[in-house]
This record gives C-alpha cells, sequence and structure tokens, in this order.
C-alpha cells in the first residue's frame, strides 16, 4: 500500500524536521502543534524559530491544531516527550482508528511502559512502529544524510513505511524488532547525561571513551533481558545513537550532563530550555524497570541518583570507580541468567 499523506503530532525540533524530512521524500505533510503562535509562523513565515532556528522550511509542510484533520492523514508519526505521550494519545483517540501510527519519542513512562505499550493501550486499533537512530534533528531538517532504523512487527507495513518515509538523505532500515529500538534510544538519553558530566568535569577522553563503552554494556543486558535482539542493540538505533548522543553538545542530554558537571543545579538547566531532554524523565524509570528485572545499570542508576539529590556528583563517582572488579565478558555468556 502507497501512504501519501503524513501527520507529524509534535512540532519540536524533531517533529519539525521529520516532517521535512518527509516533504523531501514526496509526502503530503501535516504538523500538529499544540501552540497556535507556533502554527501561525510555520504556516506563514515557514519557520520554528524557537525549536529549529535559521532552518527554512518546506512551503509545502502545513500546520494545524486539529486533532481530526491529523487523523485524515494514512500515517501518523508521533514526536511528544513521553511525559506527554499518554495523554496526547488519548486526545487524538477519537480520530485515528486502523492506521500506521510511527513513534518517534524516545522514553519510558514512569512506570517503566515503554511508548508502545501505551499506544496499544491509547489506540488500540493503531498499527504500531517506532523509528530510531544516530540523528541530530537540525541535521535531518537541512537534508544531511541520516540513516535509522523502522521497526515494525509486519513485514509488508514496515517496508510500506520505509517506501513512505525514507530518502536520499534520510535511509531507513526494517526490523521486526519494535522492543529493541525502543530500548537503544530511551537508555542512550541517560547515558548522554552521564557523558556530559564525564565532559563538564573534566575527566578526559579516556573516561569518555570508557563510560561509552560501559553504557553500552548496560544498555545490551538490559535489552536482551527484555527480549530485545543483540543484533538491534548494536545497530543504529542502540550503538549508533548512542555514539552520536554522547559525543555532541548538540545532543540536548549531553549538553545537560556538561552543566551538572560544571555544577549547575538540574532545575536551574531545565528552567533554562524550552526543549525536553528525555534523559532526565526516564533515568529512574529505566533503573526501576531494570531492577525488577534482576539487571544492574550502575551507570544509568548514578545518574537516576544524581538528579534525584540523591547523591553529589563526586559521590557518584567514588561509588562507580569503587566497584569491585570484574570480567568484562562474564555478562555477555550468562545473558538467559538471573547473575545479570
Amino acid at each position: 500500500m502507497a501512504y501519501q499523506t503524513v501527520g507529524v503530532i509534535g512540532a519540536g525540533a524533531w517533529g519539525t524536521a521529520i516532517a521535512e524530512a518527509a516533504r523531501r521524500a514526496g509526502r503530503d505533510v501535516l504538523l500538529w502543534a499544540y501552540e497556535h503562535d507556533t502554527v501561525d509562523e510555520i504556516n506563514n513565515a515557514h519557520t520554528n524559530h524557537i525549536y529549529l532556528p535559521g532552518v527554512t522550511l518546506d512551503k509545502g509542510i502545513r500546520a494545524t491544531t486539529s486533532a481530526a484533520e491529523i487523523g485524515a492523514m494514512d500515517i501518523i508519526v508521533m514526536v511528544v516527550p513521553s511525559q506527554f505521550f499518554r495523554t496526547i494519545a488519548n486526545e487524538f483517540a477519537p480520530h485515528i482508528g486502523a492506521k500506521p501510527v510511527v513513534i518517534c519519542t524516545k522514553g519510558f513512562e514512569g512506570d517503566g511502559k515503554m511508548m508502545s505499550d501505551v499506544l496499544s493501550e491509547t489506540l488500540p486499533q493503531a498499527l504500531p512502529a517506532v523509528m530510531a537512530g544516530p540523528s541530530f534533528a537540525a541535521e535531518v531538517a537541512r537534508g544531511l544524510p541520516a540513516a535509522l532504523t523502522l521497526a515494525a512487527h509486519d513485514q509488508t507495513l514496515g517496508k510500506n513505511i520505509v517506501a513512505a518515509l525514507g530518502s536520499r538523505s534520510m535511509r531507513l532500515y526494517w526490523t521486526n524488532d519494535v522492543l529493541g529500538v525502543q530500548l537503544g534510544g530511551a537508555v542512550k538519553n541517560v547515558l548522554a547525561i552521564a557523558s556530559g558530566i564525564v565532559v563538564g568535569r573534566k575527566l578526559g577522553a579516556n573516561a569518555q571513551a570508557a563510560l561509552i563503552t560501559r553504557g553500552f554494556a548496560e544498555m545490551m543486558r538490559f535489552g536482551i533481558k527484555l527480549g530485545a535482539r543483540a543484533e538491534t542493540i548494536s545497530g543504529l538505533s542502540g550503538l549508533g545513537d548512542l555514539i552520536l548522543t554522547c559525543s555532541s553538545t548538540q545532543s540536548r542530554n549531553m549538553s545537560l550532563g556538561v552543566a551538572l558537571g560544571e555544577g549547575k543545579t538540574l532545575a536551574d538547566v531545565l528552567s533554562s530550555r524550552k526543549s525536553v531532554s528525555e534523559g532526565a524523565h526516564t533515568a529512574a524509570a529505566a533503573v526501576t524497570r531494570a531492577r525488577d528485572m534482576g539487571v544492574e545499570l550502575p551507570i544509568c542508576d548514578a545518574v537516576r541518583a544524581v538528579l534525584a539529590r540523591e547523591v553529589d556528583i563526586d559521590e557518584a563517582m567514588t561509588a562507580l570507580l569503587s566497584r569491585p572488579f570484574r570480567s568484562e565478558v562474564e555478562n555477555f555468556y550468562n545473558l538467559d541468567k538471573e547473575s545479570v
């Protein structure tokens, strides 16, 4: 089936970039925003200066505040912060039936549910898919090349969505590992905060490389225990997104960590931002769900404790560096056991 019309829910940086990418792929695009001012700016000035400064949008992109208009599109793309995902999905529920809904939100709900779980509860008729990978919104919006993973349980559905949204500048690779693609996209945000703290504290490139590598080990342990596939965690939506997000202050999560490492408070950093740093909302939920499954995430837990002000950064670093020496590979050979 050919999908021609795309409705994007969420006119933040990433939602606006996806709208631009879909337009570049030849689709008719409708972008939903909560704020009337944002809708007016996109429709009249063809910009979104708060979230994507310096980017001129395709004039074919139209913005709206109408849920009914979005619900009439062939494909729906959900790009809203995880803490608002359920509320907004419920708002759109009367207008969205049995059609593809592509989740681009990265995170967990407070109780540890993934966004696909929330989607099944709020939009039970929807055909779920997930898209994630190493991609900064500003670069995608400008047409710079990027590659992402598109996950859907049904192969035909997945390939049809790839055909609709993919282009020369945004290559999409299909998989049916919906869980694995979500896991990588969520956990990497928490690890990016940790990477930023290392940079903000000026601990050096060695420490940052070690943190990224050991963070990937946490992601792999958690993912396998949840039922994700190792090749997905090692792919674009896992390792690829982790490398990008932990290596550049274009990442909202890494830049948050840098600010914390430099001594700023979480409240001060968040109050000065319009955009959302998903890792700050994901850390506690990810650690709680992992603990319930018997999986240890020491770096993610350290980030959680710092954000919750249970410990300061120096105490968290001391705890991590004081952990017992162990084999680097033992847990990867025992992923099916409770000792992970």
